[in-house]
């Protein structure tokens, strides 16, 4: 089927489980933030199960193919893999430099980094017990961890970005071999510290996807819409994604107005196309949808275009996001009839 939907990942948390407002107000947690569920922990894996049946249901309703689990039991995209691991004193946090420029709490590397266990494998496996559909999940970027983190350890950020990629390895390996689909890198400072990521950001990503079957995607992404409110026209990293192993690559293109043209350095990806603009909270038009897709159909092949947001839809109101999750199916439509 040609133009597969998506989310990039995130689906809006119920009011009833996290304090949205708390959460809106603040730069996305990199240490743990507890304070930020409004269910108690005796019951807070239950209510997170429940609320993530709600964004299954929620995918499923508005006619997504491919759906996630809205990564709903997590504070922020990265921090719940990245405080699991070994070497990290979740106690005493360290402080780095948000891509906003402002300084935030972020988990200290006080030794090796190791993954212990298993971090997402449960929340795959509930996903897959509640939908037919295709299935995916997202884990964090070992580049994105490594300058999201305090090194008090390693001799360089390179050495702690090596061992997160074994970590995040790991994780992928086991998450394929409990049936997900699609296993997605979430690698946003790539775009935010490309120098940084051009010296070794893709070596490590191409050693977190080392020797994995599966089909698999990497994020890269201005921010989230909520945070990180200016957009520029174009990456300072993408076209160096044709290096990595990943099979797809996802993009902004609505709020930036991307120049599309760059996708002609990645020919040998399918791309994940962001066709939904999270900074403005009217819901687009299907047509609006299609137009922005067909902007990227000048450089990208039809059967290579994956239709998704720009980035998580986490900061949403649910009823937007529901909303601009049906235009982009009915815009999906659009495509197919007009598109040859």
């Amino acid at each position: 089927m040609l133009f597969p939907t998506t989310l990039v990942g995130s689906y809006p948390q119920p009011e009833w489980l996290i304090d949205r407002e708390k959460l809106a107000g603040r730069f996305p947690p990199r240490v743990r933030a507890k304070e930020l569920w409004r269910v108690p922990e005796p019951h807070l894996a239950e209510a997170q199960d429940d609320a993530t049946l709600l964004a299954i249901r929620a995918q499923e309703r508005a006619g997504l193919d491919i759906i996630t689990d809205g990564e709903i039991r997590r504070e922020s995209y990265s921090n719940r893999f990245a405080t699991a691991l070994e070497g990290i004193d979740i106690d005493h946090p360290g402080t780095a430099l948000d891509r906003s420029g402002h300084p935030n709490p972020v988990p200290r590397i006080v030794g090796r980094i190791r993954r212990k266990h298993p971090v997402e494998v449960d929340d795959l496996k509930f996903l897959k017990r509640h939908t037919n559909r295709q299935v995916k999940i997202t884990v964090p970027g070992p580049f994105t961890m490594s300058q999201q983190a305090q090194n008090d350890f390693y001799k360089s950020a390179e050495e702690a970005a090596m061992d997160y990629a074994a970590a995040v390895n790991e994780e992928i390996r086991d998450l394929f071999a409990a049936g997900a689909d699609i296993v997605q890198i979430d690698e946003p400072y790539m775009q935010a510290r490309p120098e940084k990521a051009r010296e070794y950001g893709l070596k490590a990503l191409n050693r977190a996807l080392e020797g994995v079957k599966g089909t698999t995607a990497v994020h890269i992404c201005f921010g989230y819409a909520a945070i990180i409110h200016s957009r520029p026209s174009g990456y300072s990293f993408l076209p160096e994604l044709a290096g990595c192993s990943c099979s797809q690559v996802s993009i902004e293109t609505a709020q930036s107005n991307l120049d599309t043209a760059v996708l002609e350095k990645l020919r040998d990806k399918k791309i994940m196309v962001g066709c939904i603009d999270l900074s403005d909270m009217t819901v687009e038009t299907p047509q609006k949808v299609a137009e922005r897709v067909k902007r990227a159909l000048k450089h990208v092949k039809p059967e290579d275009v994956i239709m998704a947001p720009d980035c998580g839809m986490k900061y949403l109101p649910r009823e937007v996001a529901f909303g601009k999750m049906k235009a982009m199916v009915e815009g999906a439509k659009i495509l197919r009839t007009e598109v040859v």
